[in-house]
């Protein structure tokens, strides 16, 4: 049964997945500073804006890929990890415009 851990045959192998995941899901010398002073609006705003930036560069190595005649692995590495950075602080900046509206929403109360 797919979901279940216990149950599902793959998930040892999907653990390991995970575990090497989490492993790379930080950025090593990459250091993003969210403004203590930005409102949740502001954060999702930026996060949109971070997310655009990473899907407008997915689609120029897309098109570099699809129209070269040999690829330059080395490069298309970097776009990638490029992509996972500009992706890395949307989500980021969408975790913190959440933390801020619950904790807005809670102190409403």
């Amino acid at each position: 049964m797919r979901g279940v851990s216990h149950l599902d045959t793959g998930a040892a192998g999907k653990e390991n997945v995970m575990a090497t995941t989490k492993r790379h899901s930080t950025h090593p010398g990459f250091h993003y500073h969210i403004d203590p002073e930005a409102t949740s609006h502001d954060l999702m705003n930026e996060a949109t804006e971070w997310l655009q930036y990473a899907r407008s560069l997915t689609r120029l190595l897309a098109d570099f890929i699809h129209e070269a005649d040999t690829l330059d692995c080395q490069r298309v590495a970097h776009g990638m990890e490029a992509i996972g950075a500009l992706m890395h602080m949307g989500v980021q900046c969408t975790a913190q415009a959440h933390a801020r509206m619950c904790w807005e929403k809670g102190m409403d109360r």
